[in-house]
């Protein structure tokens, strides 16, 4: 299985648009509200930090490059052949490693893990731009990376999420100008029901170690100066038993 050619298409025209400055897509918010907390979470749950970690959906690579000063060797994977090369050029001293990949497909996923080994995950905001019937092959790439002794953080728009961007679309002046990319190109995001956003792991052999609830910051503000913000859960998991120590 792998995702259709229309959406894989989509992806790649709105990166092809998408300005390459620091800040300019939506969610490209800076590492010190993003992946630094989001790792201070993830951390104390890693049995073994000396694994290679992967970001799954690392777009422009602006986290990976935050999370490759962290960990001794850091692989972005994106759907757009357009993201990864983007995320190449901005990346000149080569801290971490960029590669094209396909979530949902398997044979992809398992010649990544054979090449890797097992490794820690981290996944921002990914479930919720995956057509419905392409998020359990996500989750199953993620159970297939961690193996028997990595570890994955997580983390989606909660369904509340929804409701805050249901009234930026419908202000009268029209969504906020980063958005707009976003719906043009037809990756408006999807809602993930909080109660099946647990049940996506563990129907894939993951346990579920830690959950918590921290907003996503979004690079809009509101007309008052606050920084747009959707409410978002997030999940710390592991192969099944990881809780107990077995490998």
């Amino acid at each position: 299985m792998s995702v259709t050619s229309r959406y894989r298409d989509a992806w790649e025209g709105f990166w092809r648009e998408a300005p390459e400055a620091p800040g300019e897509v939506v969610w490209d918010a800076e590492p010190a509200i993003t992946a630094e907390p989001h790792l201070a979470l993830f951390r104390p749950h890693l049995a073994d930090p000396r694994l290679p970690l992967v970001d799954l959906g690392c777009g422009n690579g602006r986290q990976t490059r935050y999370l490759a000063e962290h960990f001794g060797r850091v692989l972005g994977v994106d759907l757009s052949e357009t993201a990864v090369e983007l995320a190449r050029r901005q990346d000149p001293t080569q801290r971490a490693e960029f590669a094209q990949l396909d979530a949902t497909d398997a044979d992809a996923v398992r010649a990544l893990h054979e090449r890797l080994g097992d490794a820690n995950v981290y996944v921002r905001g990914l479930i919720h731009q995956s057509d419905p019937a392409d998020r359990g092959p996500v989750a199953e790439a993620v159970a297939v990376l961690v193996g028997a002794r990595g570890r994955a953080f997580v983390v989606e728009p909660a369904e509340s999420a929804k409701d805050v961007l249901k009234e930026l679309v419908q202000d009268p002046a029209g969504p906020p100008p980063k958005l707009r990319p976003v719906f043009a190109h037809g990756l408006a995001p999807a809602q993930v029901a909080d109660a099946a956003f647990d049940r996506l792991f563990r129907t894939v052999g993951l346990t579920v170690l830690a959950t918590g609830e921290r907003p996503l910051a979004l690079t809009e503000f509101a007309p008052g100066g606050e920084r747009i913000e959707l409410p978002a859960r997030w999940l710390a998991v592991g192969p099944d038993g990881a809780r107990h120590g077995r490998r």
